[in-house]
Order: structure tokens, then C-alpha cells, then sequence
């Protein structure tokens, strides 16, 4: 390099220079000098420089001023090549401390030039500013402003993996924490798939699960497509062979996942492998993404994966104690009906209305689905009732009544003492499901709202099946006549609230009452 005497830069040509080179990717490079040869000489002796496959692009700022204009717009420059005197002696100075502090720019990697040193002492600058390299403009020689480049370029390089990482891996403790609050199986693969694209900023994928799958196909595999994103979003519910969108060519790629029992790139896609303690096996697809993907977000994606396939356990798992316990309720239930010889299916006709009339009245559903499990519940008192009354053909006498209202607080005391929400709520349907709205009901003449929602549901629920149902007392009632009934007794018996949630949802209570119905 040849010193003028000036603040410029003139560096001795080169033979074999060759034209700009066009390429889609680049490193944006600001050159920021108050001298117009200093920025076409550092792009002549820069021209061809290229690091990992991606040149540079320059932007040119001849004042502090101006700098700062453009990296305001520009969020994504990687290397600052600044000069110290511009518009003052230490115009560059001051830029490189609003960048840092005022700017938050702690990724563009600052190459300080200058042509006077003495206005800004290496030891002193490096020590009080926070720069990257120090270059005397007197001294830089071609070679060393490569070197400097490709040390600035690797620097910005890790800092962005770095700082990704960190932003994935906050996403990711963000995401596996909402994860963990899905109840099923379908909804819990929808949040998989929404983060594992928010992550990639991708589209077009589509979340499959597969039950007993070996190494190799057989003839009865089945890829079901249980939530979808992008142009898959019409195959939910489908199998992958059966929805058009999807390449014939797919299966091979979560198949060869099931074979080798791993997630990872295949050509362009991604699948993950999720197994679960359940034997069961779930996909995820992400088709044509290798390109937007380096090693730092498939680390990103294992750890995700990890997290994501305990999630899937944990809903199987409580899946699986959610089911025992209804099962377990449903047949305490069932041991009252068999006793008392009620309907074969009348708890769990009680049951489906029960969530039908509170879904309907505007109970989230959370609430709905726990009236329901509690439901089965409300006549568990009838164990403690002798078989002289519980079964007796004929009107019970006035003793004979008192007797039998009592199951109503011998279920209760038999289920109050625990703290579980399910059996909590269920204690209160057995021993208020025979209140009444207007506090003619027992055993403590409630009235109104004063009455547990749940039991002022069921106690309709209940009315309306036992009316409609044969009974060792009675036939059953015509439907015409137990609508009749119900209406009636609207505001009397019943909430006003949940008779009319009745004749609103009244198709859907015939269905349940034809799915449901007792064998002749």
C-alpha cells in the first residue's frame, strides 16, 4: 500500500482481477470514511473476497451522521469499517459508542481505520471503546485487510449462531411449557407442529401418527394425519395415501424415521420420531427445509424433540388415568343400577346429558367434562338402602321414603372427605341432585342458586331418563308426556336455565338417548 499523504487508501493492482461476482447471499460490509477513494479502493482489494460461499455487499456512508441513518435501516450488517476523523477528530469514536450503547448493536464486528493515530492512540481506543480491530491506515496492506475481514466475518458469524441458539432455546422452554398443558393427544401434536414451524419459519408440514409400526411396512400400516399446517391443512383426520395434496413419495421418508427410530434430515424434509412408553409412534414431516437449516437448529430441534416426545407420554399417561378413573366411576355406577335393577345404560345416558345441557348453558369445557365425570356418581348413596325398599314393586310408604332419600347423604359422606376435584363434585351431585329450584326438594331444601350448578343439572338429567325409563315400579312414560313434565315444572323443579338448554339441544339429547338405548 502506498501512503499519499492524505486519509485515502491507494493499494498496488492486482493482474487477474475478475469481474463482480453476482450471488444471491452476502455479507453486508458499511464502509464509513469521509474520503470516496478510501471506499473504491477497499471494494476493488475486497472485490472477490468470499467467505463460507457468500461475498460482500457494500454500503457507503461518508459521515458519522449518515452511518448511523443507514444502520438504523439496516439491521443485518456484519463488519463496520470506520473511520475515526470526519466530521470531527472523533466523529468515528463517538459513532462506535451510539452503535454499542445507544443502538444496542452488539453483533456488527467494528474495524477501526485511521490515518491519524495520534488523534486516537491504539491503547487508549482499544481499552475505552468497544471495537473489534485497529487498523493504521499508513500500515494496512491488502492482505491485512483480508485477514481482518475473515476474522470479523467468523466473529459476527458465531455471535449470530450464538445469539439464535439462545432465542431458540428460550422459544423452545417457552413452547415445551405450553406442551405440557395440552390434555389430548390431537391437541398436543397441533402445539408440536406450531412450534416446531415457528421455530423454522416454515410452512407446509403436517403432524402424522402411527400405531405398531416394525422397521419394515406392512400391509396394514397406517399413517393418520391427526394435525396439519400449510396446504395439508384439509388432510386432518385423513390417511397420508388418501390426501392429494400429499406426494405419493412421502411414506418412504417416515418409514425409513420408523426404521432407523430417529428424527432428522432426509433429503430436503425433516421428520420426527416420537415413541412413546405406549408403543405408539408419531411423525412429524416438514417437507423442502433443508435449505433454511444449519447444524445449530437441528441441535435446536433434538433438544425440542426430547422435550416434545416426555410430553407425549405425559398425556398418555394421564390419558390413561383419566380412563381408569371413569371406568372405575362408571362401573360404582353401574354396581347401583344392577343392584336397584334400574336401566342398563341409564348412568351413562345421565352422563352425556349432563355435559350436553352444560356445554350448552355456557360451562367451559373443563367444567362440562367434569359435571359429566362426576355425574355417575349422584346415586351411589342407593348401596347403603336395604333391598326391602331399594327393590320394592309398590309406592313406598312415608317411613319407607324417609329411608330411601338418605342415600342421598350416604353418598355424600361417603365421598366428601377427598380432596380431588372430580370426587369433591361428585360428593355434591349425590347429595343435592334431589334439591329443587323452588326448595321443595331434599335433603336441606335448597332453593335457587343456592344449588351446586352441577346438581341442578343432573337433577334434570336425571328426572328426564328415569321418567322416560321402565323401572320395577313403573313403565316408562311416553316422551311427549316427560317433555310435558319438564316444562311444567320449569321454575319448580327445575333451573328455568337448564330446562331451556334442554329443548335447545333437544336433537342432540334424542341421539344420545337413541345411541344409549336400553336393550328390549
Amino acid at each position: 500500500m502506498i501512503d499519499n499523504g492524505d486519509d485515502s487508501l491507494i493499494f498496488a493492482p492486482e493482474n487477474g482481477k475478475t469481474a463482480e461476482k453476482v450471488q444471491e447471499e452476502y455479507w453486508k460490509v458499511l464502509i464509513v470514511d469521509d474520503e470516496p477513494d478510501v471506499h473504491s479502493t477497499t471494494k476493488l482489494v475486497l472485490e472477490d473476497f468470499s467467505f463460507e460461499d457468500k461475498g460482500l455487499k457494500f454500503i457507503s456512508a461518508y459521515s458519522a451522521k449518515e452511518a448511523m441513518e443507514i444502520l438504523n435501516s439496516h439491521k443485518d450488517i456484519a463488519v463496520i469499517l470506520l473511520d475515526v476523523v470526519m466530521e470531527s477528530n472523533s466523529a468515528g469514536l463517538q459513532l462506535a459508542k451510539i452503535i454499542r450503547n445507544e443502538m444496542g448493536n452488539r453483533f456488527s464486528r467494528i474495524i477501526l481505520r485511521t490515518g491519524q493515530p495520534g488523534e486516537a492512540p491504539e491503547k487508549k481506543v482499544i481499552a475505552e471503546y468497544d471495537i473489534n480491530d485497529y487498523k493504521n491506515k499508513a500500515e494496512l496492506t491488502s492482505q491485512q485487510l483480508y485477514t481482518s475481514m475473515f476474522s470479523a466475518l467468523r466473529s459476527y458469524r458465531d455471535l449470530k449462531i450464538i445469539n439464535k441458539n439462545s432465542e431458540g432455546l428460550k422459544q423452545i422452554i417457552n413452547s415445551t411449557a405450553n406442551l405440557f398443558q395440552r390434555q389430548n393427544v390431537e391437541q398436543l401434536a397441533q402445539g408440536v407442529l406450531t412450534q416446531v414451524v415457528s421455530i423454522l419459519g416454515l410452512e407446509n408440514s403436517y403432524y402424522v401418527s402411527t400405531s405398531g409400526f416394525t422397521a419394515a411396512q406392512t400391509s396394514d400400516s397406517d399413517f393418520r394425519i391427526i394435525a396439519a399446517t400449510g396446504r395439508f391443512t384439509k388432510c386432518i383426520g385423513t390417511k397420508v395415501e388418501d390426501c392429494t395434496p400429499i406426494p405419493a413419495d412421502i411414506v418412504p421418508y417416515l418409514q425409513e424415521a420408523i426404521s432407523k427410530e430417529k428424527s432428522g434430515f432426509i433429503d430436503t424434509h425433516y421428520v420426527g420420531y416420537f415413541p412413546t412408553m405406549k408403543d405408539k409412534i408419531h411423525l412429524l414431516f416438514i417437507e423442502d427445509c433443508s435449505k433454511d437449516l444449519g447444524p445449530e437448529i437441528e441441535n435446536l430441534l433434538t433438544i425440542f424433540n426430547h422435550n416434545a416426545g416426555i410430553a407425549f407420554d405425559n398425556v398418555i399417561l394421564n390419558k390413561e388415568i383419566h380412563d381408569t378413573q371413569i371406568d372405575i366411576i362408571y362401573h360404582l355406577g353401574e354396581v347401583v343400577e344392577n343392584r336397584s335393577k334400574e336401566t342398563a345404560y341409564h348412568v351413562k345416558r345421565v352422563s352425556e346429558y349432563t355435559y350436553t345441557l352444560a356445554r350448552e348453558m355456557g360451562f367451559s369445557e373443563e367444567e362440562s367434562q367434569l359435571f359429566k365425570m362426576a355425574s355417575p356418581m349422584h346415586d351411589i348413596g342407593k348401596i347403603g338402602i336395604a333391598d326391602s325398599i331399594l327393590l320394592k314393586p309398590e309406592r313406598l310408604d312415608h317411613d319407607e321414603l324417609s329411608i330411601m332419600r338418605t342415600h342421598t347423604e350416604i353418598g355424600y359422606n361417603m365421598l366428601k372427605s377427598s380432596s380431588r376435584p372430580l370426587l369433591q363434585t361428585s360428593a355434591v351431585i349425590a347429595r343435592d341432585h334431589h334439591e329443587y329450584w323452588d326448595g321443595s326438594g331434599y335433603p336441606r331444601g335448597l332453593k335457587g342458586e343456592d344449588i351446586h350448578p352441577a346438581a341442578r343439572i343432573v337433577c334434570l338429567a336425571d328426572v328426564y331418563d328415569a321418567l322416560g325409563s321402565k323401572r320395577v315400579y313403573k313403565e316408562a312414560w311416553k316422551e311427549e308426556d316427560v317433555l310435558t313434565f319438564v316444562r311444567e315444572n320449569r321454575g319448580k323443579m327445575f333451573d328455568p336455565k337448564v330446562v331451556d338448554a334442554l329443548f335447545t339441544a333437544y336433537e342432540r339429547i334424542s341421539r344420545i338417548k337413541e345411541r344409549f338405548k336400553d336393550p328390549e
